[in-house]
């Protein structure tokens, strides 16, 4: 799923380390999700929205 947490994330100067602890996963699902690896899950893209402040629909763009 595309995706453009790794942006987000390095504009904030985060560590995936330090987006995963506040997201409460693995700095490994972190990993998979901004490379489309693996798709969250609802409340997990839900959790990723809150933390950046956006919608899910704009972290998460289907074009």
């Amino acid at each position: 799923m595309k995706n453009i947490i790794r942006d987000l994330r390095t504009e904030r100067g985060w560590s995936q380390a330090a987006l995963a602890e506040r997201l409460d996963v693995s700095r490994q699902t972190v990993n998979a999700i901004e490379t489309g690896r693996y798709d969250p899950s609802l409340p997990l893209a839900f959790a990723i929205a809150r933390v950046f402040g956006m919608s899910i629909e704009a972290i998460f763009p289907q074009d």
